[in-house]
Order: C-alpha cells, then structure tokens, then sequence
C-alpha cells in the first residue's frame, strides 16, 4: 500500500502520453527516492521549457521564438508547405529528412462528434499565407482516419486556386513489412500511391 503522495505523483505521472500504470509506478518510485536537488532541478527544467516553449505565429511549430527557424530558413523552399495535424508532427516530418519546404500546423482534425468545426482550426491563417507567401504547393499530411480523410477532402475543396497544387502524403507499408501483416485499407492505399519505377 502505497502513500498518498505517491499514489497522487502516480495519477500525476500516469496523465503523460505513453505511460502506463507501471511505468508511472516506476517513474514515482524512483522520484520519491531521488536526491531533492535532482528532482527540484527537474521540476525547474519542466517550468521552465513550459514558459519558454509557444507556438509560431506564422505555421504553429513549438518554438522559442517566432517566428521559428524553419520560418525563418532562407535555404528552404518556400513555395512548398506541408499541412500537419500537431506541431509534434514536424518532427516526424523532419526526422525523415526527406522534406525542405515550410509547415502549417493546423491545430487539429474537422471532428462534428467531438465539437470540432473547420473554424476551430487554423485554416484562416493559411489562406491568409497564401496571399502574401509564394507557395505554389500544399502537401497534406494528415492521417488516414475518417477525420483525416474528412478533412483533407475539406481543404483541398476550399483551398483550391488557380496556381496551387494540393496533394497528399502517400500511404503503404511500412519498411522491413511483409504483405501478410498489412491490412487492407493499407494495401488500397500503397497501390493508389504506387509511383513509376525508372
């Protein structure tokens, strides 16, 4: 039977994405019996990348200053923007390293069941890139759910002008996979983004 401090460091600690249970257990466990400075230069660190992190005023990457490096990079294509869901998924997007253009963080998915309208997300600001930026491209990136797909459908209706090209992110298997464990939805949409061999 634990403490209710601990239990409390527990609930705490389990509210984190990813953690579960036991890990939350482990993590508070070990907290609880941790050098105090440790911990409190923990807690500094934690207040402190809180107070400092915002989001960009231009495409809603986290950032410390705004606008944001990728902004602000003279040596990325700007007339290429890629449209995400989260700003955490820039960092996926730039971890693969296959990508130089711009973001726009949209902020969420068009969702009526859970009260979310086109309004609630950042497309104004967008359309409002697009008159003074000279992007030429919008490569959507959203995931492949009936939200995602709902609003990709969405944006590619009301973003639609003369001069700009809107795609989408191509799906498949993921690396190292065989066919036998990709379910179908995965395998429709690799053979709709299937590309020329040369």
């Amino acid at each position: 039977m634990l403490p209710d401090s601990i239990n409390a460091l527990v609930a705490a600690l389990g509210k984190l994405p990813g953690v579960g249970p036991r890990s939350a257990e482990r993590m508070a466990l070990h907290l609880v019996q941790t050098d105090s400075a440790a911990v409190k230069e923990l807690a500094e660190i934690i207040l402190h990348a809180r107070e400092k992190i915002r989001f960009c005023d231009v495409c809603g990457a986290l950032t410390e200053q705004s606008p944001c490096p990728i902004c602000t990079d003279t040596r990325r294509d700007a007339a290429l923007v890629c449209l995400v869901e989260r700003a955490v998924d820039i960092l996926s997007i730039e971890k693969s390293g296959a990508y130089r253009g711009k973001f726009h963080v949209l902020g969420g998915k068009i969702s009526p069941l859970d009260s979310v309208e086109p309004e609630d997300l950042r497309i104004a600001e967008l359309e409002k890139r697009l008159t003074r930026e000279p992007i030429r491209e919008i490569v959507i990136a959203l995931g492949t759910d009936v939200e995602g797909d709902a609003t990709s459908h969405y944006l590619a209706k009301r973003l639609a002008r003369k001069g700009l090209k809107i795609s989408r992110i191509a799906y498949g298997l993921p690396a190292g996979s065989g066919l036998e464990f990709a379910d179908e939805l995965t395998l429709s949409r690799a053979l709709e983004g299937r590309r020329e061999m040369n």
